[in-house]
């Protein structure tokens, strides 16, 4: 995944193995997964918290669209 990405995976990141069988690391079996999440359930504090998944996020940054 961090080549895919090309960077190290964020210490709250994850690579999750659509499959299950975690040696198959072909790009078509991962999925970069998030663990983290705003403390608060305020309105405000979703948008914020939205704005800034898409900033670091960014498909065409990463590469993805």
């Amino acid at each position: 995944m961090e080549q895919r990405l090309s960077r190290p995976l964020l210490p709250d990141e994850t690579v999750h193995h659509i499959n299950g069988v975690k040696d198959d690391n072909r790009p078509e079996n991962l999925e970069l997964w998030s663990s983290t999440h705003p403390k608060g359930q305020r309105v405000s504090d979703l948008l914020a918290w939205a704005l800034v998944i898409v900033e670091r996020y960014d498909a065409k940054k990463e590469g993805w669209g």
